[in-house]
């Protein structure tokens, strides 16, 4: 028996060993991989920051004195579109704060405002009803709604489970102690990434020449370029099709006059980060506050944003962010569908690019199959390629053919 077939034996014998006692202590080692999933979240959280910023940083580069070699300008360069990317970020952060926050403190105090008077308005309107059942209609005219009262015994609740409160407030204050401090750990590990970006990548790749082959190496080159370009389409595509968005929204509720226009739009354009069902997120809470003011005009709103829903659906999102990434219609739906029921809202947003990524793999790997059986590749099936930045690639102009001269 030669070598190599020893080394193989030994290789799946090993395997089976390992998967045996991984399967006898599944617990152990799902405990082992969440510790250790929680000592790695900042560097996590701050890896997808620098990722995120890395592409606007990118666009700041390409306007920041492109042409100027002077070590000033190669010095700064990094440091300013780094601080120009934070800047930006935080400004459209505090710019989303100050439309929102305001607009849904206002529709809170409508609420307080208006729920007595339709309480009222509603218990009349049943105990006139109800003359037929009189002892139903003393139960109904008992009933009493008093922002007092319910104020009186919430803090009668409040006072009566004082401890479970502390220790609930207890591990609210010490979960947002912990999130803040990744966070905040998170964006130093994000700048330090940045700043050492080109080193990092020289460094991977000197890893990757000396402990890996070349066919290795070139494969995974290919797996990494075509995840960088999807991902990087995604995210710009999504920043782009949110924008216009809560552009739309925002303009067709001034058109029908309809209330928390501004709300509304803001609110619609982020949720619109979620891909399909975000918007709706928007739409149910700008619906449900504009219910406070006029209900026929939150029907209007229900109605303008189905529209503009089928807009978005059928006509923005293809061509803003499906186009970009290459991904059917189909598989958007069930990339959303299957990364929400998994992890949430962030599956929701990862999973389209990720499957997008898988998508593009696989043809690829089908047409060096074709190729290899020398099956022609239909050119209406395969998804379309992208370059560096995540463009569709344009198809070379065929050389005319000189003329003959007479």
């Amino acid at each position: 028996m030669e070598k190599s077939e020893i080394k193989r034996y030994i290789f799946i014998a090993v395997l089976a060993v390992a998967v045996c006692v991984i399967c006898q202590n599944f617990a152990v080692l799902a405990n082992f991989v969440s510790v250790v999933l929680g000592a790695l979240k900042s560097l996590v959280i701050g890896f997808f920051i620098a990722y995120i910023f890395n592409i606007i940083m990118n666009r700041f580069e390409k306007l920041y004195f492109p042409k100027n070699d002077s070590k000033l300008i190669s010095k700064t360069r990094r440091p300013f579109c780094i601080a120009a990317a934070f800047a930006i970020t935080a400004a459209i952060i505090v710019l989303i704060m100050y439309i929102v926050i305001p607009e849904i403190a206002k529709a809170f105090g409508v609420l307080y405002e208006e729920i007595p008077p339709a309480f009222t308005k509603v218990k009349g309107f049943v105990t006139g009803k109800l003359k037929e059942y009189p002892e139903i209609q003393e139960q109904i005219s008992s009933l009493e709604f008093d922002w007092a009262k319910i104020a009186e015994k919430a803090s009668k609740i409040l006072t009566s489970g004082l401890a479970g409160i502390l220790s609930s407030a207890v591990g609210i204050i010490g979960g947002v102690t912990s999130a803040v401090t990744n966070i905040v750990l998170g964006i130093i590990f994000a700048i330090y990434m940045l700043l050492r970006k080109d080193k990092l990548i020289h460094d991977a790749n000197r890893i990757r020449r000396a402990y890996f082959s070349d066919e290795f190496n070139k494969k995974s080159s290919i797996v990494l370029r075509t995840a960088n370009s999807t991902f990087q389409s995604f995210f710009v595509g999504q920043f782009v099709e949110a924008i216009i968005l809560g552009s739309l929204c925002f303009t067709g509720m001034k058109l029908l006059k309809l209330p928390y226009a501004a709300m509304s739009g803001t609110l619609v354009g982020v949720t619109a980060f979620i891909p399909i069902v975000g918007a709706f997120l928007g739409a149910g809470i700008s619906a449900f506050i504009i219910l406070t003011v006029d209900p026929m005009k939150a029907l209007i709103f229900i109605i303008f944003l189905i529209i503009l829903q089928q807009l978005e659906g059928n006509i923005i999102y293809p061509r803003v962010v499906g186009g970009s990434i290459g991904l059917p219609s189909v598989w958007t739906l069930a990339a959303v569908t299957v990364g929400g029921g998994l992890f949430g809202v962030l599956g929701m947003i990862l999973g389209v690019p990720l499957t997008a990524t898988l998508y593009k793999l696989s043809f690829h790997v089908l047409e060096n199959r074709e190729k290899a059986l020398g099956i022609a590749v239909p050119s209406d099936d395969k998804p379309e390629k992208t370059g560096k930045s995540g463009k569709p690639r344009k198809k070379p102009a065929k050389p005319q053919k000189a003329s003959k001269k007479k």
